[in-house]
C-alpha cells in the first residue's frame, strides 16, 4: 500500500477527550472516528488491526472446535420474554419497535437467539457437543461510555455458546475455551490472567474474566505473581482430551486471582507478601458455564442414551475484539507512539523513501516494495514528500514493527537502513540483505 494513496488522518496535537493513552494514539493514529457517544467508525488503518485480532480469535475458536455462524443484531423481545431477561436486563438494552409495533431489540447479547436455533434443530445427545460463535456488533447503552472503543456504546463481540447432555461435559466445552483464550490472547501479545469473576446479567455458576494488568483498568484485581510465568497451552493441546484440559484449568486456577467484586480479603492475605499482586486490570475476555439457566425457560432439550429427553447445560464465552485493540495499545506503546505485536500490526514492514523524486530513492524503494509484497508482507510504502521528521514521526506513531528507511547518502552506497520499532535498534546493510532477511 502506498501512503499517498492510503486514507490515514493523522492528527498531530492529542486530542483533549482523549483520557488514555490508547484512545489518544487510535485518535492520532487515524484509526478511529468518534460518531456519536460511545460510537466510532473503524478507519483503515485501525480495520487493518482489527481484521487480524479477530483472525486469531477465529483460528483458536476453530482449533477449539467451535463452529461459526452468522446471526441478526436485531432480536425479537419474544425471545427475551421467554427466558425472563427482557425486564430484567435494564436501561443497558436499547428497545426499539418495527413499523407493525413489534417490540425489538439491538442485542447485548445472543443467549436467547442461539438458544432458539439449538431448539429448533437438535434434538438428539448424538448432536453433542455443540460449539457455536459469532463475531457480531453489539449495542449496550452505557450510562458513561468512556476511554474510546475500550468502554463504547456499540462494540464488536466474539461469543461462543456450549451445549452439553451433562454437567461434566459442559465442564470440558468451559476447560477447551479456557484454554482456547489463553492461547488466543498469548498470540495478540497479551498475558491474560483467568480470574474468578461475578456472572452478572448473564448468570451462571462457573465465571472467569481473563484480565490483563495496566495502569489504566477499570478495576482493582489481586492474584498471585506466578501467573507472570505460568506456561501457556502449545499448539498441539489436545482439545479432546479431558485430563489434559482439566490439568490446564488446574494448573491456571491453583493460586490466588479474583476481580474486585470477587476478592476475598481473607484468601489473599494467606499468599506469602512478597508474592502478592494487586493492580489495575483491563478485562479482555469473560466465560461462563451457566447450566441449564436458559435451556429450561426455553424448551431447549435432547433425548438422553436413556431414551428420555434432558434439557442441555450450557455456557457462553465472550471476546471483545474492538475492545482488545486498544488493551493491546495499553500494554505496549512508548512516547513516540503504538508498538504493535507482529501478529496484529496493520503492516508488517514500512518503507521509507526520504527523497522522493530523486531516481535513485525511487528505483530503490520501487524494488524493495515489490520484492516484500510478491513475499507475501503486508507493507507500506511511505512514497510521501513530507519532511524527514514528519516521516520518522508517523512510522513511529503508527506502530509497524520494521523500518526500512532509504535516503541519498545509503542509497548511492547500495545500502539501507533498517529499525526494529519495538528496541529501536538501527542497523546499516545492503539493499539485497534487507531483501533476504524479511523475505526469507
Amino acid at each position: 500500500m502506498r501512503l499517498s494513496r492510503f486514507f490515514m488522518p493523522i492528527l498531530k496535537e492529542n486530542p483533549k477527550e482523549a483520557e488514555i493513552v490508547s484512545h489518544r494514539l487510535m485518535l492520532r493514529a487515524g484509526m478511529i472516528r468518534q460518531q456519536s457517544q460511545g460510537i466510532y467508525s473503524w478507519l483503515p488503518l485501525g480495520k487493518r488491526v482489527l481484521d487480524k485480532v479477530n483472525a486469531i480469535i477465529r483460528d483458536e475458536q476453530n482449533r477449539a472446535g467451535a463452529i461459526e455462524l452468522s446471526m441478526p443484531t436485531l432480536q425479537s423481545a419474544e425471545l427475551w420474554q421467554e427466558s425472563g431477561r427482557y425486564d430484567a436486563y435494564g436501561k443497558e438494552m436499547l428497545r426499539i419497535k418495527d413499523r407493525q409495533d413489534r417490540p425489538m431489540l439491538y442485542g447485548p447479547t445472543n443467549e436467547e437467539m442461539v438458544t432458539d436455533i439449538f431448539r429448533s434443530s437438535v434434538k438428539s445427545y448424538k448432536d453433542l457437543p455443540l460449539n457455536l460463535y459469532h463475531i457480531q456488533l453489539k449495542f449496550r447503552d452505557e450510562i458513561r461510555p468512556r476511554f474510546g472503543t475500550m468502554r463504547s456504546r456499540e462494540f464488536m463481540m466474539k461469543d461462543a455458546y456450549s451445549f452439553d447432555l451433562t454437567r461434566e461435559a459442559a465442564e470440558h466445552s468451559y476447560n477447551k475455551m479456557f484454554a482456547a483464550y489463553l492461547r488466543t490472547f498469548d498470540r495478540l501479545g497479551l498475558r491474560a490472567i483467568p480470574m474468578r469473576a461475578d456472572t452478572g446479567p448473564i448468570g451462571g455458576k462457573l465465571s472467569h474474566e481473563f484480565i490483563i494488568l495496566a495502569d489504566t483498568g477499570e478495576s482493582e484485581v489481586f492474584c498471585h505473581k506466578d501467573f507472570v510465568d505460568f506456561d501457556i497451552p502449545g499448539e498441539h493441546t489436545d482439545f479432546d482430551s479431558v485430563e489434559g484440559l482439566q490439568a490446564i484449568f488446574d494448573k491456571w486456577t491453583s493460586v490466588y486471582a479474583a476481580t474486585s467484586e470477587m476478592h476475598d480479603e481473607a484468601a489473599f492475605n494467606a499468599v506469602p507478601e512478597g508474592d502478592r499482586l494487586s493492580a489495575r486490570g483491563i478485562e479482555v475476555g469473560h466465560i461462563f458455564y451457566f447450566g441449564t439457566k436458559y435451556s429450561e425457560p426455553m424448551g431447549a432439550k435432547v433425548q438422553g442414551p436413556d431414551g428420555k429427553e434432558h434439557f442441555v447445560h450450557m455456557g457462553s464465552y465472550g471476546i471483545g475484539p474492538t475492545r482488545l485493540v486498544p488493551a493491546i495499545i495499553e500494554a505496549s506503546h512508548d512516547d513516540n507512539g503504538i508498538i504493535w505485536p507482529a501478529s496484529v500490526a496493520p503492516f508488517d514492514i514500512v518503507v521509507i523513501n526520504m527523497k522522493a523524486g530523486d531516481q535513485a530513492c525511487d528505483d530503490t524503494c520501487e524494488l524493495i516494495y515489490a520484492a516484500l509484497s510478491k513475499a507475501g508482507k503486508d507493507v507500506l510504502y511511505d512514497d510521501t514528500d513530507d519532511r524527514a521528521g514528519t516521516k520518522f514521526a508517523t512510522a513511529d506513531l503508527i506502530g509497524v514493527p520494521v523500518q526500512i528507511i532509504a535516503g541519498p547518502r545509503a542509497v548511492a552506497n547500495g545500502e539501507v537502513e533498517v529499525k526494529d520499532r519495538k528496541t529501536g535498534a538501527r542497523e546499516t546493510m545492503t539493499i539485497e540483505a534487507a531483501i533476504n532477511r524479511f523475505v526469507a
